[in-house]
């Protein structure tokens, strides 16, 4: 398992697998419906991620079964290219997003970050899920010293107490949690 990265999917892909719409998944969420138990995802800036086997399992294990499109499973596989499938969320190692990046680094804004991105100057990233780009934080981290060489003004400076929190598990800066959005968020406050 060490070097490859695990398979993942977001709320599109996990829709896909199953041949619904990406609104479905959060319908399986939501806690009337019981079906999807938030706790099987992990967070990365502030969206919900699933390892594939779990994601795969899920269609056998609700009252009403789902059939799993082995096709777009295939697919995605090899899209994500050399890696391992995993079923439980304690099984990943440690994955970020541009918000747990910011934080990492202490970057004054988002724009510095996706500036940087943009004009090639960042690791690629390990994933592109429902629109969004993910890292390893060892891809990450590796990154540094080429990150510092090219820099005309961020110092790229690691925090230690941030990626020893990503690593442990226990982060819980921007993006660590699921923001409720849409019209009725400020009803949940």
């Amino acid at each position: 398992m060490h070097g490859r990265k695990p398979y993942l999917v977001g709320h599109q892909e996990f829709a896909a697998l199953y041949g619904v719409e990406p609104q479905m998944v959060t319908q399986w969420l939501a806690p009337s419906r019981g079906v999807l138990d938030p706790a099987t995802a992990i967070v990365v800036s502030g969206v919900r991620y699933w390892p594939l086997g779990f994601a795969c399992r899920f269609g056998k294990t609700t009252p009403r079964p789902k059939l799993l499109d082995v096709r777009f499973r295939e697919r995605l596989i090899a899209e994500q290219g050399a890696g391992w499938e995993p079923d439980l969320g304690d099984e990943l190692p440690p994955i970020v997003g541009q918000h747990e990046i910011i934080e990492l680094f202490h970057l004054s804004s988002q724009g510095t970050l996706a500036t940087r991105i943009a004009q090639g100057g960042f690791p690629e990233q390990d994933w592109q899920l429902s629109g969004s780009r993910l890292w390893l934080l060892d891809t990450v981290i590796a990154a540094v010293p080429e990150l510092r060489a090219s820099a005309r003004s961020v110092p790229w400076e690691v925090d230690e107490k941030v990626e020893a929190a990503l690593r442990a598990g226990t982060y819980d800066g921007p993006g660590s949690v699921v923001l409720t959005r849409g019209r009725h968020a400020r009803k949940g406050l």
